[in-house]
């Protein structure tokens, strides 16, 4: 394994290494690579944190590794067990795993596994499966760091964890024996019986033995019983938790120097005080008391330090609960991410890889391959040479960009890939039938469930609707079922896969309501629909079959009327005109189907799909013999893809269940009452779906008592209505931060994401950016091929924001012009993204501008983000008002007079062109609507109230101006290792990471321009001045009152916790 270079503690020289001429990344020892380390110790130097793994009877590690103290660590991996007298290991503490590494604004943050749980083992103790119970940020800051590693040491102690603290330096790592240690007892938890997604909390509750409770209550939410009462649901309590706000004020912290103590989600409410004590003890105009209540509940930090730190805590805060909501899954020794049958495929590929390259005799000597054997592993591990990240399905991998600083250095051992969903592993008796002899022996059948949601077009329920450009859809999920059925002495191995996911059009859903109606996106042509639609099946029916085994698999659960019904036509629609030999439509109305909680009629559904289930079949595997593969997917929707789907999802995968028992001659006779079958299969699916609906809308899934007790009753639909009010509360308050969260995470938003959560309280789809530089790219390239003169030669082109009209700075409309530099001239491009066409334009020649003003452009007072100069700059270009300035105006006619000049510009120009026009009507291409206003909500907000005198100063007759305030600016837009990126597509700006710098970028072009056209530039033609800037008074006089009151009331409910 390759490491990084460097300064060294360590006592060993570092080892000789072979120059590959490869990146450390893809670097792999000769023998089958060591899996991630299961328990890495971590002690805090005057260097950084140094790391190295802790396993029984390791006396002296070979390496170790140190992470570089700073807001942009190091990692490398240095020779030698670090053992010197400068690091005692006896004070180290010991953690299951590394999540990554998370940057934000004043420092670095380390994410570790500290608790884990046990879920179980996929047939032998070789495949043991974990779930993410605690992570915690060790902030890369030397003296935080040791804090935050006391808070573990301390934590572990009292949760009857390991810290497992060594004894002395000379032992070396001594295994995690508790008689080992002189200092306080500690020990591994024993929790090899726990089976649960998530660990429990104390409710109270108590089970009978070998049952399981029904549902993890940590999330606050989850699906009672029948028998239960609504008043102690944890839903319940999870409303009136979430709604506290309006009898309680949000406390800032006094200190949130120390993000490693998240993940109790434990909140304070010392310090807080009624919304009613402040409102009575106000006396004055509403004015005063709307003050003085967002004073007291929103206060504005004192300091940028103190924002930033304010801002830095809260996104540690949810990155951490994102990964203890109960739905992340892992395991040292094999890939979770893939289904056996995928393995299987992957394997039969890998052997024929090797068998061709032995025939060309590329392979060692040593290395031989031979023919396959008759009899099969069901659970190969394909390319077991890799490392384990690098054999990962990277769609279902959700910490690959956090584990990068670890992946590019080539620390194999320390990247542990992480899995969203659910995964569980139970056990049933099969009851005595008719078919069995005395002789039979039977053991009890392992059933487990594996739920993989895909990290592409990841994210919350109203925030990720439908697909993207990329054709991904959201809230993807591949569920597999396995079980085991050992019979006399033979195995039979059975696993069945299925796929849910959003409707793969562009749609979108308001969450401003509790069942909102989903609309398609009005900006979206037909032909852009019916393309992402195509290219989505052709992504997953290479890997899961065709989705068209006779009849139908393609299952909508939608409604066909009402509100629904505008999406549900449309999919059919589509479907239809793809025409795609591989894919079928079936629509299943679900809620008229099942009216009056008549669930049995679901059974409707899988007789309509009998053949389906005959003609797919499922993989199996009988004594390491291969009898058949699943031949296709159904892929099963609603609108949410949750509590419909996962209620039909268990009902094919029970009837799949029955035929495979009936394929080893153990079919399941109908019996009075529930059986031990029934209470083990409805519990496993009835967490299967409170997991994924954790992970995307915020609760438990709804018709979960169906699910769980195959009946529907009055309690249940009580505690849908609950888990549908904290839904909506999640989707109007909480999911818009949330949603930045898991973009910057993912690696698909930098920091700067956050800058524009607190400019807009909402941040934007990633991919959405990519499709809006791609229309900006095309405007410049309309603009250009619609303007220019032949021979005319272009310098660049810009999208900027800008007043409607010339000779104004600050006005009541704003728009995003094109502005394109040409060897010859400057031209101002007013542009329809609507009709993608060139609305008008002004030209300048480069001769006759003389002077250019570079500044703050700051429009809006109500957030540090938006007063910031460097993050809101711009400039403006004087140019002498002359015959060589023309406009023109793009009409379905050949009039181009001065009248529809003026429509875009303050006056017409000295010397108004007649005649033809220049301008050429483009094509329209079914450019969208409200994409120009899409385009104005990336940008800062602006106020709306009416100019003053100060915004429009006195025009001169002999010069005019125009002002353009540049775009906000995203650092590294393309992410180096991200899935996704965006760029700007003028060039020259590559490299800027703020506004003020692509100002410069700008200026100095149009400076250059105008110097190689024969202008006098001298040392005063750039002039920095702000533009337009606004003073405490002004932007309280411009705000009116409603803008403060909505602002403050969205900041305290959205950041203030």
């Amino acid at each position: 394994m390759s490491g990084g270079a460097g300064a060294s503690i360590a006592q060993a020289p570092p080892a000789a290494t072979i120059n590959v001429g490869l990146q450390p990344s893809f670097v792999v020892s000769p023998v089958p690579h060591p899996h991630p380390h299961e328990y890495i110790a971590v002690i805090a130097t005057d260097e950084g944190l140094i790391m190295r793994p802790h396993a029984p009877g390791l006396q002296h590690p070979e390496s170790h590794v140190r992470v570089s103290w700073g807001k942009a660590p190091k990692v490398e991996e240095l020779q030698g067990d670090a053992g010197g007298s400068s690091v005692d290991w006896t004070s180290s503490v010991v953690i299951y795993g590394i999540v990554g590494i998370l940057g934000l604004f004043n420092a670095s943050y380390l994410l570790v596994i500290t608790a884990r749980s046990h879920v179980g083992c996929l047939f032998d103790e070789n495949h043991a499966v974990y779930s993410v119970k605690t992570v915690c940020a060790i902030p890369l800051v030397k003296d935080r760091a040791k804090h935050a590693l006391d808070t573990i040491a301390t934590r572990n102690i009292a949760h009857h964890r390991s810290s497992l603290i060594t004894s002395s330096g000379s032992a070396g790592l001594a295994p995690p024996r508790e008689e080992l240690y002189d200092g306080p007892r500690v020990r591994f938890a024993d929790d090899n019986d726990v089976k649960i997604m998530a660990p429990m909390a104390d409710n109270g509750f108590e089970f009978q033995r070998g049952e399981r409770p029904s549902s993890p209550t940590s999330s606050g939410a989850s699906t009672p019983t029948s028998s239960e009462s609504l008043a102690g649901s944890p839903v319940a309590k999870a409303i009136a938790d979430r709604m506290s706000f309006w009898t309680r004020l949000s406390q800032r912290k006094a200190d949130t120097s120390t993000p490693a103590n998240h993940g109790s989600g434990v909140a304070s409410a010392e310090g807080r005080q009624s919304l009613d004590s402040i409102v009575n003890s106000t006396r004055g105009e509403p004015e005063a008391v709307i003050d003085t209540i967002l004073a007291a509940t929103a206060p504005p930090p004192e300091s940028t330090e103190d924002r930033r730190s304010e801002l830095e805590d809260r996104v540690v805060r949810d990155c951490i609960r994102e990964y203890i909501k109960g739905c992340m899954y892992f395991a040292y020794h094999f890939d979770l991410t893939r289904s056996l049958q995928h393995k299987h495929e992957q394997f039969l590929k890998s052997h024929t890889q090797e068998k061709l390259l032995a025939e060309l005799d590329a392979l060692p000597k040593s290395h031989s391959v031979g023919p396959l054997d008759s009899t099969i592993d069901p659970l190969v591990e394909p390319f077991s040479a890799l490392p384990l990240w690098r054999r990962v399905n990277r769609q279902f991998w959700w910490n690959e960009w956090l584990s990068k600083p670890f992946i590019d250095v080539g620390l194999h051992s320390y990247v542990l890939p992480i899995v969203q969903g659910h995964f569980q592993i139970s056990s049933f008796e099969l009851p005595p039938n008719s078919h069995m002899s005395g002789d039979d022996v039977i053991s009890p059948v392992d059933y487990i469930i594996a739920s993989r949601r895909s990290r592409y077009r990841a994210g919350l329920r109203y925030q990720r609707r439908g697909v993207d450009d990329e054709a991904h859809v959201a809230n993807f999920v591949e569920t597999e079922t396995i079980m085991r059925v050992q019979r006399n002495a033979i195995s039979n191995i059975f696993s069945f896969v299925q796929i849910r996911g959003s409707v793969p059009l562009f749609w979108s859903q308001s969450g401003y309501n509790i069942k909102p109606p989903p609309v398609l996106s009005p900006e979206r042509t037909s032909y852009q629909n019916m393309d992402a639609m195509r290219r989505h099946f052709q992504r997953t029916t290479p890997v899961y079959g065709p989705h068209a085994s006779s009849p139908d698999t393609i299952v909508n659960l939608a409604e066909q009327t009402g509100k629904e019904s505008a999406l549900t036509s449309a999919y059919k629609s589509y479907v239809n005109r793809m025409e795609d030999k591989d894919v079928r439509y079936c629509e299943y109305d679900f809620h008229h189907e099942t009216r009056g909680m008549k669930y049995e009629n679901i059974s409707k559904l899988i007789n309509y799909l009998e053949r389906t289930f005959e003609s797919q079949g499922y993989f199996w595997v009988s004594n390491h013999m291969l009898l058949s593969k699943q031949k296709g997917v159904l892929r099963v929707n609603c609108i949410d893809c949750l509590d419909r789907t996962n209620v039909v999802q268990s009902a094919f995968a029970r009837y799949v269940l029955n035929m495979q028992l009936g394929a080893v001659g153990l079919a399941v006779e109908p019996q009075s009452g529930r059986s031990e079958i029934d209470k083990v299969f409805n519990d496993v699916w009835a967490n299967n779906g409170d997991a994924i609906s954790r992970a995307y809308a915020g609760t438990s899934a709804l018709k979960g008592d169906f699910t769980r007790t195959g009946k529907r009753d009055l309690g249940g639909l009580l505690n849908d209505g609950v888990n549908s009010l904290a839904r909506m509360y999640s989707a109007t308050f909480s999911d818009w931060f949330c949603q930045a969260v898991i973009d910057f995470m993912l690696g698909y938003r930098t920091i700067s994401v956050f800058s524009e959560f607190l400019l807009k309280l909402q941040s934007t789809d990633p991919r959405e950016l990519i499709r809006l530089s791609r229309i900006r790219a095309e405007a410049i390239a309309t603009s250009v091929s619609c303007i220019l003169d032949e021979g005319e030669t272009l310098l660049s082109g810009w999208t900027v924001f800008a007043p409607e009209k010339l000779n104004n700075k600050f006005s009541d409309k704003f728009e995003e012009k094109v502005l394109l530099l040409s060897t010859r001239a400057l031209y101002i491009v007013s542009y329809d993204y609507t009709l993608e066409k060139v609305e008008a334009y002004t030209r300048i020649p480069l001769r006759i501008v003389t002077k250019i003003t570079k500044g703050a452009y700051i429009l809006s007072p109500l957030e540090e983000a938006s007063r910031d100069p460097i993050q809101n700059a711009g400039f403006s270009v004087t140019w002498l008002n002359t015959d060589l300035v023309s406009s023109r105006v793009s009409s379905y006619s050949y009039r181009n007079s001065p009248a529809d000049v003026s429509l875009a510009h303050d006056h017409p120009t000295s010397s108004p062109t007649t005649g033809d026009t220049k301008s050429t009507t483009t094509q329209i291409r079914g450019g969208a609507k409200d994409v120009a206003n899409r385009l104005s909500r990336m940008m800062s907000t602006a106020s709306t109230s009416k100019s003053t005198a100060s915004a429009n100063p006195a025009q001169s007759g002999d010069t005019s101006f125009a002002a353009f305030k540049v775009l906000p600016v995203d650092p590294a837009r393309v992410r180096n290792g991200s899935t996704i990126g965006y760029a700007e597509p003028a060039d020259d700006l590559t490299g800027a990471t703020t506004c003020k710098e692509v100002v410069d970028l700008i200026t100095d072009a149009i400076k250059r321009a105008c110097r190689d056209m024969g202008s006098v530039v001298n040392d005063n033609f750039i002039f920095e001045e702000d533009i337009v800037s606004i003073s405490v008074s002004e932007a309280e006089r411009m705000t009116s009152i409603y803008a403060k009151m909505e602002y403050g009331v969205k900041r305290l409910l959205w950041l203030g916790r």
